[in-house]
Parts: structure tokens; sequence; C-alpha cells
């Protein structure tokens, strides 16, 4: 029986993974000044202290993305367009003060592993202690900040939705050996009881 838990441990790994940091998406406007203060926010803090958090900036100002944040207002079930918008995970935040920014942080460590959220919160009070020095060692962390852009978003779209149909076979076939060697140290247990 203990293998059998050890292959069914073994297996929501693989299919789960390790649990990572929330990505980011913020609305913003150019012209809004809250706005200005979630990016610093998300920027200068938020990407040093969590390594694995993405932040994707939407301008809503561009044409463009005025339907992707249209979606995202109905989804959130915000009735004024006004920005920021933050989407953390599945959470939405509309506006922004710097009271906020704890609740954020909870909200980018909801599947966050102990050992993540250990890591954030060293990262955290390096950052409090000097900030510039700390982002001087990680400077590829401004790497996880990007502005959306739809013409190359449609492209990694599709290019996602290939990726993901392979995966899932192979997770697919992967599942069902793990399945396939429970289902033989049961028999085999079985077979072990009757003799």
């Amino acid at each position: 029986m203990k293998k059998l838990s050890f292959l069914v441990a073994l297996a929501g790994l693989v299919f789960c993974g390790a649990a990572s940091a929330a990505d980011v998406t913020l609305y913003y406007s150019p012209s809004c000044p809250h706005c200005h203060h979630a990016r610093d926010f998300f920027v200068n803090k938020v990407v040093y202290e969590y390594p694995d958090v993405r932040v994707v900036q939407v301008n809503v100002m561009d044409h463009a993305n005025r339907p992707m944040f249209e979606r995202v207002l109905e989804k959130c079930n915000y009735t004024s367009g006004g920005v920021p918008v933050i989407v953390v995970g599945d959470k939405c935040f509309q506006g922004y003060a710097d009271f906020m920014q704890q609740e954020l942080r909870d909200a980018v460590e909801v599947d966050m592993s102990d050992s993540a959220k250990k890591q954030a919160a060293e990262n955290k009070k390096a950052m409090d202690t000097d900030a510039d020095s700390f982002r001087a060692k990680h400077p590829e962390r401004q790497d996880a900040v990007s502005e959306y852009n739809p013409e190359t978003a449609n492209a990694a779209a599709e290019t996602e939705k290939k990726n993901d149909a392979g995966a899932s076979t192979v997770y697919f076939y992967v599942l069902l050996a793990v399945l396939v060697v429970a289902l033989g140290v049961v028999l085999l247990r079985k077979g072990n009881r009757k003799k």
C-alpha cells in the first residue's frame, strides 16, 4: 500500500508541478498617476521579491488592447473602466494605493510552496535593507516585465496551443502508465494474499 501511495504522490507532482508565484497583468493608462505607482510597485519590488513572477503591462489607451481590457472588466465584474486594474492569478483589483501592497503580495503567493514563500520573504528583507544593491545583483529580473503586444500575443497563443496539445498527450500517457503500474501492484498483492 505504501508503494501505491508513493505512486499517487509521484503522479501528483508530475501533473501539478511545483507551485509558483501567480502571474500579474496590469492594465494601465499612461496618464494615470495611480497606474504609475502600481507599475513602480510591481516593476521595482515584486519582480525582485518573487523570482518566478511575471508582469505583463497592458496600455488600455492603445485601441488594439481595448477588447482585452473590456473582457477583463467583465470577468472581474467591474462596471467602471477605471484603471489601474490588476489581475493577480484569478484575483482582480481595481485602483492602487500603498496600503494594498500586502494584499497584492498575498495574492501573488496563493499557489506558492512554503520554500518559495520563504525565499520571497528573504528577498523582501534584502530589498528593504538595500534595494539598489539587490536590484544590481539581479538585473535579469527586469526581463520578467513585459509590455503586451497584440500581434506577438496572437502568435504566442497559437504556439502555446500547439505546445499544450503535445504536453497534454504526454501527461495522458504518463498518467496511464502510472495507473497501469498501480493496478499491477494491487493485483500482485492480491495474488500474494491468496497463496
